[in-house]
């Protein structure tokens, strides 16, 4: 993941993780504010269809959240008490 300045989304830059070779770029409002250069994000939601847009045009499919939530080996909101 790179990014940095005031504008900057991450973008995908190199294989990360277990050597799978997939590519993986994290947006959301814990990585950065900013949607574009000096465009504050209103939501986490904003950033991800960006990225999501972003990626497409690339001609790469993003995760699904389960995708996203298995590569990260999270719980999901369905086995937390919160």
């Amino acid at each position: 993941m790179v990014g940095g300045g005031g504008g900057a989304l991450p973008v995908p830059d190199r294989p990360d993780g277990a050597g799978d070779g997939r590519q993986r770029a994290r947006v959301g409002l814990e990585d950065s504010v900013y949607l574009g250069k000096g465009q504050l994000a209103t939501s986490n939601a904003e950033q991800v269809a960006k990225m999501a847009r972003i990626l497409r045009e690339l001609s790469l499919e993003p995760a699904t959240a389960d995708e996203a939530r298995a590569m990260l080996e999270l719980k999901g909101g369905a086995e937390v008490a919160f």
